[in-house]
């Protein structure tokens, strides 16, 4: 990653169910562990970021989803010298799915009730300001657009 090292970019899925139930994971890791928390992970060399918080969702909880738009961005800088970004995507789950994790790296992942994680002790701030805050405009991404041949983009995407 060479000078790129100290600027994160990770993505989240905040997937809510037609039945109005958020998908949750609990890691046992990092600053979360223990935490009710969004499936989230960091975008990998050679996909975008809609792609990276499909598939890091399906890795988390086996559940399958497609993009409804950017919700938006959580930023921070950790000890002064890491830039830490993940932008937040709103998916929806495909019809049917059934949620599975890996026990070496989760707790536990369940679709669960805004009231059921507002009132649970182990949810996350970040979770606890979604819940509390209503969804507003999402944008949604456009794709089949060319910037031009010069840039050489193997995909390009605009969410605006």
């Amino acid at each position: 990653m060479g000078k790129r090292e100290n600027v994160w970019l990770g993505v989240a899925g905040v997937v809510i169910s037609e039945n109005g139930r958020w998908l949750v994971v609990k890691k046992r890791y990092g600053g979360l562990k223990g935490s009710w928390s969004l499936p989230a992970g960091f975008v990998d060399e050679g996909e975008t970021a809609d792609q990276a918080v499909l598939r890091e969702v399906k890795e988390e909880t086996g559940v399958v989803c497609t993009i409804t738009g950017l919700l938006g961005l959580r930023t921070g800088v950790i000890r002064e010298s890491i830039s830490d970004n993940m932008l937040l995507f709103l998916l929806a789950p495909l019809p049917g799915q059934r949620v599975t994790f890996e026990e070496s790296e989760l707790h536990d992942a369940k679709f669960m009730t805004s009231d059921e994680l507002k009132a649970d002790p182990d949810t996350s701030l970040l979770l606890h300001y979604l819940l509390s805050n209503p969804i507003g405009q999402v944008v949604s991404g456009a794709e089949g657009l060319d910037p031009g041949k010069q840039f050489h983009y193997s995909t390009y995407k605009l969410f605006l």
